[in-house]
């Protein structure tokens, strides 16, 4: 099972990972870390993948370490991150987000 990351997913990344790094130095690359780690037993799921709620028509599994959510697509063979969101979000942008991205 394999996993890819979409342009906008990799942008998500890389802001909360900002983010987090003017917090603390050092604290955004284990953001990256952490969320990493969650993809790689995402992908140990193999074919069960697809059992995580779906959210505003997106597979979503929460991240262990950080309140963030990664969305994904599930075709039986590939994972598609289709973006990695914080969940203190107001619950409509997030949608009005996934929205833009479902294509």
């Amino acid at each position: 099972m394999r996993s890819e990351l979409r342009v906008e997913s990799r942008e998500d990344l890389a802001e909360a990972a900002e983010f987090y790094d003017r917090q603390r130095s050092g604290l955004g690359d284990y953001f990256i870390d952490c969320i990493f780690a969650d993809l790689k037993s995402l992908e140990a799921l193999g074919l069960q993948a697809g059992v995580h709620e779906t959210v505003f028509g997106f597979h979503r599994k929460l991240a262990t370490r950080f309140p963030f959510a990664i969305y994904y697509l599930f075709d039986g063979s590939l994972i598609e991150v289709v973006a990695v969101l914080d969940c203190r979000r107001d619950p409509e942008s997030i949608n009005a987000r996934l929205l833009r991205r479902r294509s």
